[in-house]
This record gives C-alpha cells, sequence and structure tokens, in this order.
C-alpha cells in the first residue's frame, strides 16, 4: 500500500492557501490546515483554529508530516503589527515547530525582488525570513513570486471595487511592468514541489510569461466595463500612503510597483516543463471579472 502523503498548510485562509488546500485535496493529499480563523474544511483534511499558533497544540498534531507550506505573510504595516512580528518573528515560528514535529521539508511564499542588496521594508523581512529557512537545515523550497492572481485575490478584488466606482487609479505614469501568473498554475507548481527533488534547496521566481505593464493591465481587465482610469500624481500617491491608513496603494506597494522586477520565467518553465496560462489572455478573456 502506498503511503499517502500529508501536508501541512500555514495561513489556511488565504488566496493561496484556500486555492491550493482545494487542490491537494482533489489529488488525495492529506492535510493539516492552520489559521487563527476559522475556515471550510475539504476532504482528507483535518483543520486547527490556533490564535498564536501554540507549539503546545500544534506540535503533536502535526508530527511527522512530509513537509509544511508557510503562507502566512504580512504585505502593510501599521503601529499595532509590522513585517518583523509576522514576515520575521513568526517565519522562526514556524521553523521551530517544523522542526520539533520532525518535518523534514519546508515551502515558502517570499516575493519578487527579495535579494541582500534591496532598500524596502517588506522585502528585507522577507530576505531575513529566506535565511532563517536557509539556515534551519530543513529541505527548502522558496518561491518569489509575483502578482499571484485568480478571480478571489486581492489585487483582483480591488480591481472590481473600483470598477464599481466607475474608476481606477493609476499612480504615475503607469508604465512600469509586472510579471502575473495563473492562480492555476500556481498550484500545479506547488504540487510538484511536494513531489520532485528538482526542487530541493532551490530559490525560484514564481512569474508568468507575461511582462504586462500596470497601466496596460488594468485597461484590459476594465474593457467593457465604462470605468474611467485616472493617473494620479506619484507624489500624491506617495503622501496618501505615508498619511491615510486606509490609502488604495502602501508605501511599499508602490515601491514594488515602480520596482519594475522582472523573474526568471525560464528558469521556471524548465524547471516544470509546464504549459503555463497567459494572463493577458486571461484578461482579454474577462474571466477575472
Amino acid at each position: 500500500m502506498v503511503k499517502r502523503i500529508k501536508i501541512v498548510i500555514i495561513g489556511a485562509n488565504g488566496f493561496v492557501a484556500k486555492n491550493l488546500r482545494k487542490y491537494l485535496s482533489k489529488n488525495n493529499f492529506d492535510l493539516i490546515s492552520i489559521s487563527r480563523n476559522d475556515f471550510k474544511e475539504y476532504k482528507n483534511e483535518k483543520k486547527i483554529i490556533s490564535n498564536n499558533y501554540d507549539e503546545k497544540i500544534i506540535v503533536k498534531k502535526i508530527k511527522n508530516c512530509d513537509a509544511l507550506i508557510h503562507l502566512v505573510g504580512l504585505g502593510k504595516q501599521s503601529i499595532d503589527i509590522d513585517y518583523e512580528m509576522i514576515n520575521v518573528n513568526f517565519t522562526n515560528h514556524i521553523v521551530n515547530l517544523a522542526k520539533k514535529a520532525k518535518i523534514k521539508k519546508i515551502i515558502y511564499n517570499s516575493g519578487l525582488g527579495v535579494s541582500s542588496k534591496t532598500t524596502i521594508g517588506y522585502f528585507i523581512s522577507k530576505y531575513k525570513a529566506e535565511k532563517i529557512i536557509i539556515n534551519s537545515g530543513l529541505n527548502y523550497t522558496i518561491f518569489r513570486p509575483s502578482y499571484i492572481v485568480g478571480t478571489d485575490d486581492l489585487f483582483t478584488k480591488f480591481l472590481k471595487k473600483q470598477i464599481k466606482l466607475k474608476r481606477i487609479e493609476i499612480p504615475g505614469s503607469g508604465n512600469y511592468s509586472i510579471q502575473p501568473i495563473s492562480i492555476k498554475d500556481v498550484v500545479k507548481i506547488f504540487l510538484q514541489s511536494l513531489n520532485h527533488i528538482k526542487f530541493n534547496n532551490k530559490i525560484i521566481d514564481l512569474v508568468g510569461p507575461d511582462y504586462i505593464t500596470f497601466k496596460q493591465y488594468v485597461k484590459l481587465f476594465s474593457k467593457g466595463t465604462k470605468t474611467e482610469i485616472k493617473k494620479i500624481n506619484l507624489e500624491n500617491a506617495y503622501y496618501d500612503a505615508i498619511t491615510n491608513s486606509k490609502s488604495n496603494f502602501g508605501i511599499d506597494d508602490l515601491n514594488i510597483l515602480i520596482g519594475d522586477f522582472k523573474g526568471n520565467y525560464n528558469k521556471l518553465q524548465k524547471i516544470t516543463q509546464m504549459k503555463f496560462e497567459s494572463v493577458i489572455e486571461l484578461l482579454k478573456s474577462g474571466r477575472l471579472l
């Protein structure tokens, strides 16, 4: 009898996690999914609700699982919660949980543009998290994703909300580019990373085949909706991000957009041997709306 693979998913309520849990469940993986808040269970899944990811509760329940997928991250800081607390300290806690539970493999979502030379606060925290994982002694796969898009990701929901208001704002020229990847491809890649040694101890850009300007993305997304697309002064966008906690764009959102980061799609395609979905074609089809 073939032993079933048992996977721990940290941050079960997030966009990527929900889609991944559903996909792995359909492919007969056994899941132990953990979140601070309650969530719907899929087939072959056990859930753990823990506000502080308490070691005493969790370690015995995840003992000897085959891999742990860490999908918790913070993208915008406040006085109550910051990058160091979540992206760094919490990652350290999760690595310790994995080691105490004798889990030998960890998969982590970092960010496209993370490097030792970055000056962006968000990327600095993600780089520190990467180093914790690399130095842990665990077998690791670290993904550095661009925008991961589907019908319910945060970026898509943000644009849908703007469309309802009949106006989408673009900071600055909008000529900076992104390299989005479909969530349908992402879950397939995660599954591969659980099964194949070619992913072991690697850092891999998680990007799609299309490199598209933000302005072009917004135009294609909102095509046929009679939505005004308005450019806003970049200085004003930064001022709003600095002074308004409810601004459409956070400071690091703007930094990442303007950073124009490009990932190594050819390396990803070579490792996975997959045919990737074109996000441009996805946008043209209107399936994201």
